[in-house]
């Protein structure tokens, strides 16, 4: 039987780069479940989300009053969903208030498609070897 594709969710607040990756995983095989451009976004479409996402890939730098981070800690905490992050500018600060979200990667902004479906492909590995 076929498996069904991995759902994942992406929070990205600049448009292009949102539709870019949306169709970059759905070619890959990915079904994205949705995408969000915010924090609070993201949080109200978890909830609703049915199966849950498997995965989000957060943006840390978002619009509006909550950073990626946040919002991953959130997922975590409330959804079980675990995340990759993306990110133009990490600190050792960042990186530290991170880690309780549990990242399975993080990708360096900008980067190339094929890199952000090769660190989802990962972090899928990764949650199936956890189960």
């Amino acid at each position: 039987p076929d498996m069904a594709p991995v759902r994942i969710v992406i929070i990205e607040d600049d448009y292009l780069i949102a539709s870019d990756m949306e169709g970059a995983l759905t070619e890959a095989g990915f079904e994205v479940a949705a995408v969000a451009h915010s924090a609070e976004e993201m949080l109200e479409i978890a909830a609703k989300a049915s199966p849950s996402p498997a995965l989000a890939v957060v943006d840390i730098r978002l619009s509006g009053k909550r950073d990626g981070i946040d919002a991953a800690h959130e997922l975590l905490a409330q959804h079980g969903i675990r995340c990759i992050f993306a990110t133009a500018h990490q600190t050792p600060q960042m990186r530290k208030r991170a880690e309780k979200a549990k990242p399975l990667g993080w990708i360096a902004k900008p980067y190339a498609m094929p890199t952000l479906v090769e660190a989802v492909r990962h972090a899928v590995r990764d949650l199936g070897e956890a189960r």
